[in-house]
């Protein structure tokens, strides 16, 4: 911290480009090699149901993968290892198309964004709070989170559903004006199997709320959540032009 505010006061940028890898101990995006013989270890020793077989090779469902590495461990072969690159962020409305690795262009209008946690751990929400800090200054692409949802061109959502907090949902997306979007921030929002099948989770954000994007990850990184906010404001902005 020292170290940053020398280098502000001293006029140098503290700012880091935001980019998509991580540290080299980061549990990131899995890669199955040609090594892989299909045995379906890795499926089964997977706590929430992300890794399945197919084609005689691991496939991993990136909504659902909290990274705990338990598949990489139960992998005998070592054909299932990670990589420090984070799982990018997926547009799910209308086409499958995964988001860029980088932040290619400066948003085309600001995006204001409503956060709700449905029923996290607040590790989400600690990746949230960081976004805002010199290091990945969240606000230079004019993105800013807002209290109202009657402010908000976009819900993010952390946490799977609970009972007590769907009400609050499905009532808080209801209030946001159109064209509206809504970000499945985190394995819980994106997947709802992380605690399992419980009288207190309904489940996932889409199984309340029309999800567009997902942002996967135990948590997700400031980084794979920035990029995935820029990638919404440049659909957002399409929305805009087809409505005026």
């Amino acid at each position: 911290m020292l170290k940053m505010l020398e280098a502000i006061l001293h006029g140098k940028i503290a700012t880091e480009n935001i980019d998509t890898t991580g540290h080299k101990r980061l549990r990131g995006q899995l890669q199955c090699d040609g090594s892989c013989d299909g045995c379906g270890a890795c499926a089964a020793a997977c706590p929430v149901g992300a890794v399945s077989v197919a084609d005689g090779k691991a496939k991993i469902d990136y909504s659902k993968c909290v990274f705990c590495g338990r598949c990489v461990e139960a992998c005998a072969r070592k054909a299932l290892v990670h990589t420090n690159h984070d799982a990018l962020a997926q547009i799910l409305a209308d086409s499958a198309v995964e988001v860029s690795e980088a932040v290619t262009a400066k948003l085309g209008r600001s995006l204001h964004v409503r956060h709700l946690d449905a029923g996290s751990c607040n590790a989400c929400d600690f990746e949230l709070g960081a976004m805002s800090n010199p290091v990945y200054d969240l606000h230079r692409y004019g993105i800013a989170f807002v209290a109202s949802p009657r402010h908000a061109d976009m819900l993010m959502v952390t946490g799977v559903v609970t009972r007590n907090l769907e009400q609050a949902l499905r009532m808080t997306y209801a209030a946001m004006p159109e064209p509206k979007m809504v970000m499945a921030c985190g394995a819980c929002a994106c997947g709802g199997e992380t605690y399992g099948s419980t009288y207190a989770v309904v489940g996932r954000a889409a199984d309340v709320v029309p999800v567009d994007i997902a942002v996967p990850g135990c948590p997700p990184r400031p980084a794979a959540i920035i990029v995935a906010l820029c990638a919404a404001a440049d659909m957002l902005k399409e929305e805009c032009k087809h409505i005026l």
